[in-house]
């Protein structure tokens, strides 16, 4: 009984501590079991700086054909209005919205005050940001009093994080969202009204947007083309490898416009000839990195791009 007792008393100790609406560490370990490199303190992965800034000159189509390949096709979500072009990387803070009821807001708010946490529920997942994160925010497409975000909370999650924000919702304030240098908002859609009548039910849980599942630590990656949700442990490979296809790319065209190798060679499996070729060629462009022969030959023994 008294282990039972002293069970039960720890158990509500840890949950105390928790903030409001975020899962335990140990499901956040749970979860993104696969990773295994540094972690925030909740658990969530930390993809590392290097990686972030890496992840920002690569093609999201390469990166995309790397997950398929590997078998992770539910991980893109297109058809986004944008504040600018400015494309974004970080790791993902994931917040879930719904639509809210009396009794369910009164009782999330009134324990997020015990937790210190103050007005809306819209603004307790920035509480949360570091340098390098990327909010990523499931609001279920609503619209009309669906903006979960206007120019103050703006302003503040980029201060925190140097990022701005994916949304499956709306945002409010475009014009002064404009003048927000290396700002970016990815959303539904634009809207002049406020959050009304919706209430946060997860912060760093597991959501969708759109047809993709995205977890807390994820690697992110905004462009003009779509979004791309790449698993943490999957992150070193799919930039790594699409760093290789951009370089593929660079010597594939000038091979075809000097007349050394069709179209047809460059793109399907390399013989010898030229794997020695693009190595040469490579040392002739150290800004594009090094390789060496037994990586060439594992990136490309799965090449179906």
């Amino acid at each position: 009984m008294k282990l039972f007792s002293a069970i039960i008393l720890f158990t509500l100790g840890f949950v105390s501590q928790l903030d409001a609406q975020t899962i335990a560490k140990e499901e956040m370990l749970f979860l993104t079991s696969e990773w295994q490199g540094e972690r925030f303190e909740d658990g969530r992965p930390k993809i590392s700086d290097d990686l972030l800034e890496r992840a920002k000159n690569i093609m999201i189509d390469d990166a995309w054909t790397v997950l398929r390949n590997e078998g992770y096709i539910n991980q893109y979500a297109g058809d986004w209005k944008m504040v600018n072009s400015t494309t974004m990387t970080g790791r993902a803070v994931t917040a879930m919205y719904m639509p809210s009821r009396p009794d369910v807001e009164k009782n999330i708010k009134e324990r997020g005050a015990t937790q210190g946490k103050k007005g809306n529920t819209n603004a307790w997942p920035i509480d949360m940001l570091s340098k390098g994160d990327l909010y990523v925010a499931d609001a279920y497409g609503k619209i009309n009093g669906g903006p979960i975000m206007g120019a103050t909370l703006a302003n503040s999650i980029f201060s925190k994080s140097g990022n701005g924000v994916v949304f499956n919702g709306a945002s409010r304030d475009l014009q002064e969202l404009q003048n927000i240098k290396g700002f970016n908002a990815f959303v539904r859609d634009f809207h002049p009204s406020f959050t009304e009548f919706m209430v946060l039910m997860g912060l760093n849980t597991p959501i969708r947007i759109g047809d993709a599942i995205v977890l807390p630590g994820d690697l992110v990656i905004a462009t003009i083309e779509g979004v791309l949700f790449v698993p943490a442990h999957m992150a070193e490979q799919v930039v790594s490898t699409s760093e290789f296809v951009t370089r593929k790319d660079q010597f594939g065209f000038e091979m075809v416009k000097t007349g050394k190798y069709s179209t047809g060679e460059i793109d399907s499996q390399w013989g010898d000839d030229i794997k020695i070729a693009f190595l040469e060629w490579l040392k002739k462009h150290p800004e594009l990195g090094t390789m060496t022969r037994a990586e060439l030959d594992k990136v490309m023994s799965k090449r179906t791009w």
